[in-house]
């Protein structure tokens, strides 16, 4: 019988990926998320009802285990970067954590995967990356089994990370503002950390935790630029000072109060500005990729492929700058 997936997430940017490379193994894959029928994108991954969206909110213990019925392996991409009603940093990525390991253990779940982040620290000063240590923690402590996968930044064509600022370069004429410019990043493609996630849940994967960076180390500000080049655009960027930082992420916190909610505050938070502080790199002998058997992809393979929406004359930049060349006859 084939055998079945459970993904929480599966439909997010992440879990799209690992859907469609579960899919591909041959499995059923059955997607967990909160709206089944924004989700429908993940249907076509596989053959007809091969994969299938369903309801679940982890933050609920019945929903959890409906949705983990029969499964012989489960993947959980659940993760906030910003906190919102009910759906804090401790209730999606602590205490949800948890409750699908202890689910897993209870209904005798083979493979658990779990996805983390570089920076996952009981001591952080950072909410997100401490309630992801705690994740992590709650995870082992229910299924010491589990294979923890801690990326670093992510990108790919649906990511948060590169469409954001090429976004935001599109609009914004002649100066770039960065706060946390000088950190260091080293970037991973989605599709690496989907095959790493699915060698986990097929058993190919020893337990414990992987820490995911890309071939590229770069600092914010030299990310940006790389952006900035990919989309054609020229920018002065200018690295703000922390300080002034937290007083834009007071503003927008503010803002996001006196609205009650209309405006969430996705550009910058003090959250974020604390996680800017630290670097967001694989550690020194982590067991990363190469224990996996995975050779990283480069952004420079990638970033063409989805940032020239953002280009001037978008999908003809190419034409014009091929174009330049030529003279009259």
């Amino acid at each position: 019988m084939t055998k079945l997936v459970t993904i929480y997430g599966g439909a997010g940017f992440v879990g799209r990926y690992i859907a469609r490379r579960m899919a591909k193994e041959g499995w059923r894959v059955r997607v967990a998320v909160r709206r089944p029928n924004e989700s429908l994108h993940v249907k076509p991954y596989g053959a007809v009802g091969q994969v299938e969206p369903v309801f679940c909110n982890i933050r609920d213990d019945a929903s959890v285990r409906a949705a983990m019925q029969g499964a012989d392996a489960v993947i959980n991409c659940v993760g906030v970067l910003t906190e919102r009603g009910k759906n804090s940093f401790a209730a999606v990525q602590a205490e949800g954590a948890g409750r699908i390991a202890s689910i897993a253990t209870e209904l005798g779940v083979p493979n658990l995967v779990h996805i983390s982040a570089i920076g996952a620290d009981k001591a952080a000063q950072s909410e997100y990356a401490r309630t992801k240590a705690e994740g992590e923690a709650a995870v082992l402590d229910a299924f010491p089994s589990a294979v923890i996968l801690r990326p670093s930044v992510i990108f790919g064509t649906e990511d948060a990370f590169f469409n954001k600022f090429a976004k935001m370069a599109a609009k914004i004429p002649f100066v770039f503002y960065l706060v946390g410019g000088n950190t260091k990043f080293q970037p991973v493609y989605v599709d690496d950390v989907a095959q790493a996630a699915v060698a986990g849940a097929l058993g190919a994967a020893p337990a414990g935790i992987y820490e995911l960076g890309g071939p590229d180390v770069d600092t914010l500000k030299g990310m940006v630029s790389k952006m900035l080049e990919t989309i054609r655009r020229r920018r002065l960027i200018i690295n703000l000072p922390f300080w002034v930082g937290r007083i834009m992420a007071t503003g927008f916190s503010i803002a996001q109060f006196l609205t009650a909610g209309l405006f969430h505050n996705s550009i910058l938070t003090k959250d974020q500005l604390k996680n800017l502080a630290v670097d967001n790199v694989v550690s020194d002998g982590a067991k990363g990729f190469d224990d996996l058997g995975i050779k990283p992809t480069s952004m420079s393979v990638i970033l063409e492929d989805y940032l020239w929406v953002y280009r001037p004359h978008g999908q003809f930049e190419a034409v014009r700058e091929s174009a330049k060349g030529l003279r009259d006859v």
